[in-house]
């Protein structure tokens, strides 16, 4: 398998429809999925951070919701591209624009970020078994693929709070809070390192770049995914601790009781993007889908 760069494409996908009323946060407490897991055993931890002051009128952020899709890595990453290209044009001019959040599930890849070294592949580039993408997004290596919830929130800091650093740890905040919401893990961050951990395991990776106040890229949380691919790298360059996954959490928690794929996802997404939401003080309006045309984005 080459070695693939950045690259630009067009795509027809149609969101799945948002339903007001049937997500599982909506549901009764009894209707949460409610299991004793373990938290985080080792390492320092920070502790939670808080969402900006709250605002009079929430933000606009437009959500495509393709969570239940499996959308190519190149198509996926051109189509962020193009936002951030149109954000950053209305921003330069000085014209308001909303957020965009985008929600989905890759096929089987793996991505080196703007710190990523071929050292932390246990293979050689021509013998790749996936796909392989050199992207902007800070970090090292990482895997992308099916049952695997990706958000990709395209953000206009200067509407929140000027900080990268805090809008990455923000992310990390919001996936323990939806965790802790949907499935009662207690997950945490650990001191000098960056995603979501439970116990010694990462459950979820996160890499974002920035471009005129502009941030995108994301988030990438495993859920109902194969970890095996993780084995052939060193996930962000990470050699002595492992990942992890919710289904894999929720298994031995609950002693091998299988659970359903698709309702794990659901619920995943549903907790994520409320979560995201409360504490980015954002309305979600999500699009009935997307229909696109990818023209001279740089690589």
């Amino acid at each position: 398998m080459a070695f693939l760069p950045p690259s630009s494409s067009a795509c027809h996908h149609r969101a799945v429809p948002f339903a007001p009323g049937t997500a599982p946060w909506a549901r009764p407490r009894r209707g949460t999925l409610r299991l004793a897991v373990a938290g985080a055993r080792s390492g320092p931890t920070a502790g939670p951070l808080q969402p900006p002051p709250a605002a009079v009128d929430r933000r606009r952020c437009e959500c495509f919701d393709l969570h239940q899709q499996l959308v190519p890595y190149a198509e996926a990453y051109a189509w962020q591209k193009s936002i951030v290209k149109r954000r950053g044009e209305l921003s330069y001019s000085g014209e308001d624009h909303s957020d965009t959040l985008i929600a989905l599930q890759h096929p089987p890849v793996y991505t080196l970020g703007t710190d990523g070294s071929e050292k932390y592949l246990h293979f050689k580039m021509e013998d790749a078994p996936f796909e392989v993408h050199q992207i902007t997004r800070g970090g090292e290596v990482t895997y992308h693929g099916p049952g695997q919830l990706v958000m990709y929130p395209i953000v206009n800091l200067l509407y929140h709070k000027d900080d990268v650093r805090w809008y990455l740890r923000s992310l990390e905040e919001v996936i323990i809070r939806a965790l802790k919401s949907a499935f009662s893990i207690k997950a945490s961050k650990i001191g000098g390192l960056t995603g979501v951990w439970v116990g010694d395991k990462k459950v979820a990776a996160i890499g974002i770049h920035g471009s005129r106040k502009i941030v995108y890229h994301g988030l990438a949380l495993n859920v109902t995914t194969d970890l095996t691919p993780f084995q052939m790298i060193d996930p962000c360059g990470i050699k002595d601790r492992g990942v992890g996954s919710i289904k894999e959490i929720l298994k031995k928690a609950s002693h091998g009781r299988e659970i359903d794929d698709t309702l794990l996802l659901d619920m995943a997404y549903h907790s994520v993007i409320k979560e995201f939401a409360e504490f980015f003080q954002l309305d979600l309006v999500t699009s009935p889908g997307c229909s696109f045309q990818v023209e001279n984005i740089p690589s």
